[in-house]
């Protein structure tokens, strides 16, 4: 019993950093309307996203989609807006 209260105060905290680290992206953003900084900021939402789903579900479970999908999302953002700043950046022929 008490080993889900922690878990779901750990996902707690966690839901909280990666909120709080979006907006600070989302600021980044706003001062230089770079998307890389906009993909981040979602990014870290969809990860608090998938803490709260997984405290929701009323503990940490790492076999079930809904920890994964979110996850797998915003790494997926991430790689799609480093590849697409990489390739902008890259002079034409």
């Amino acid at each position: 019993m008490a080993a889900d209260h922690t878990a779901a105060l750990v996902a707690g905290a966690f839901a909280m950093g990666f909120a709080t680290i979006g907006v600070f992206f989302l600021r980044f953003w706003r001062t230089s309307r770079d998307g890389l900084f906009l993909a981040f900021a979602l990014a870290f939402w969809l990860l608090a996203a998938g803490q709260i789903l997984s405290a929701w579900r009323g503990g940490v479970r790492e076999d079930v989609a809904t920890v994964y999908l979110p996850r797998l999302a915003a790494f997926s953002l991430i790689i799609l807006a480093v590849l697409r700043k990489n390739l902008a950046a890259r002079p034409r022929r």
